[in-house]
């Protein structure tokens, strides 16, 4: 249905005409009723990322999970000459992302509605936050894949910088500066693999064999760049920064998107295309994902700040995916990309519930809380339901993650299970605190009595997030059917170009 249709390009860049039509909108209606003026942004905003949203859908069904290769390919002429072309494509291992994108734009645009400030823009760079992202994930040309990856810095930074809190133009440098910093040197691996390659095409440079020496340094310069976005220690200390200073709606995308550009990197480049440097520094990636997950849940435990003890919360859990992936296991990758998923869903609605507390009043100091339970029992619930699934609680969508990232790394070296067992204890630990301190005991604040609980807009937001975090903790064959082709020939992949002569 959807073969010779550009579906690819349309979810791509509509969410980029989105944008372009609110700024329209917003010249035309300069020095005119400003109330106006945001309703409209807000409901093109809004309409723009549902129907997006809807086509992604769409894509997925129409997706053959009994394919390896990549489905809806498109490609154009672009820099002809240099034998760049725009091409895009999705598989297994990255149609559930564009799926997870288009999913939380909308529930993102419904958590600002209450934005005051210059709320054409605001909308405007979420929309086009979006297009750059589902471009990530499609890309089949390297070039284009950079230009995506890059780009998307740019309204992530406007998103921290203007519409953030008191410290927010240092989050917003800081963010800007380690991941395009990390960048760098991937763009100068991509310059000598098309040298070496003589293309920029995805589909040829997984079939191309890069010389064993120089794997390692192509390994290690995308590590630079995908390390930061996960982010693992010790490159991780923008992230707390850019999480506290950002408003919900961008610590929302931040880690329930942007944080899986680095997971999806080592997908598409790092594992694929340099297998025996991947096998070589294997051992690297446990031990930085061990200490990812130990160190930044003692540090989670210390934090007064709700959003800043998320924050730490969600750099533990993206340890797992990295040990997970790098087990190459059918069991760890396969719970390394459930775990991004699921991540994106539980973090961002952590960040949503520190925004439904923090719009009534105007403060994430956990001593300030204390109760909740009694003037807000249906948030409490929900809460509950999402620090749950954060610990990793059999039945949510967090436990099924995890527990395949751990078998499959066990399989590998049970002492890498281990000192990741020692991070599902510790979660355990700094979550179910932070929840009893925040939503136990007597209501003693007075300034928390007649606090109202959630409205419709609110309920919408955390009741969709609540179901999947459950349905996917229940049935998570609709994803591994997905991924598990796509998996099996990543793997088998690597275990042969590992087995050839001279590896």
């Amino acid at each position: 249905m959807l073969g010779q249709l550009p579906i690819l390009s349309a979810v791509t860049f509509l969410p980029a005409l989105g944008a372009l039509a609110i700024l329209v909108l917003r010249a035309l209606m300069r020095g005119e009723d400003q109330a106006a003026l945001d309703r409209n942004a807000k409901g093109v905003a809004l309409f723009v990322t549902v129907f997006v949203f809807a086509l992604s859908l769409l894509l997925v069904v129409e997706f053959d999970p009994t394919v390896a290769g990549f489905q809806f390919v498109e490609s154009a002429p672009w820099l002809a000459e240099l034998g760049i072309n725009y091409k895009l494509g999705v598989d297994g291992l990255s149609v559930l992302f564009v799926l997870l994108t288009a999913f939380l734009m909308p529930i993102c645009i419904l958590a600002s509605w209450n934005i005051k400030t210059r709320v054409a823009d605001y909308m405007a760079a979420f929309l086009l936050l979006e297009a750059l992202v589902i471009g990530i994930f499609c890309a089949l040309d390297m070039i284009v894949f950079y230009i995506f990856f890059e780009g998307s810095l740019i309204p992530m930074f406007l998103i921290i910088g203007v519409w953030g809190g008191a410290n927010r133009i240092y989050a917003a440098f800081k963010f800007f500066l380690y991941t395009f910093l990390g960048s760098v040197l991937m763009l100068v691996a991509m310059i000598w693999m098309y040298l070496d390659a003589g293309t920029t095409d995805l589909t040829m440079l997984l079939d191309h064999d890069f010389a064993r020496e120089a794997q390692r340094w192509l390994w290690l310069a995308f590590l630079a760049s995908f390390a930061v976005k996960m982010p693992m220690w010790p490159v991780h200390t923008w992230l707390p920064d850019a999480h506290v200073e950002a408003p919900t709606a961008g610590s929302v995308i931040l880690a329930g998107i942007l944080l899986k550009l680095g997971g999806y990197g080592f997908l598409r480049f790092s594992l694929p295309m340099f297998p025996d440097a991947s096998a070589f520094f294997a051992p690297l990636i446990y031990a930085l994902s061990i200490i990812t997950i130990v160190y930044t849940s003692l540090v989670a435990f210390r934090q007064t700040d709700v959003k800043k003890l998320i924050a730490y919360s969600s750099v533990a859990h993206m340890g797992f995916v990295t040990m997970g992936l790098f087990t190459m296991t059918e069991l760890g990758v396969q719970g390394g990309i459930y775990q991004m998923l699921s991540h994106g869903l539980v973090s961002g609605a952590l960040f949503l519930c520190v925004g439904v507390i923090y719009d009534r009043f105007h403060t994430r100091e956990i001593a300030f809380y204390g109760g909740l339970a009694n003037s807000m029992p249906v948030y409490a619930a929900l809460f509950g339901l999402f620090a749950m699934a954060n610990v990793g609680l059999p039945g949510t969508s967090g436990f099924v993650g995890e527990v395949m990232t751990m078998i499959g790394a066990f399989q590998v070296d049970p002492r890498v299970a281990a000192g990741a067992a020692l991070g599902v204890i510790l979660s355990a630990v700094y979550m179910l605190t932070l929840y009893k301190k925040v939503v136990f005991g007597e209501l003693d604040n007075p300034k928390l009595e007649g606090a109202s609980d959630l409205d419709l807009r609110e309920w919408i937001n955390l009741g969709v997030l609540a179901i999947l975090v459950v349905w996917l903790g229940f049935f998570t064959t609709p994803i591994t059917e997905i991924t598990g082709v796509s998996v099996e020939a990543l793997i088998d992949q690597y275990q042969a170009a590992l087995a050839a002569p001279g590896s």
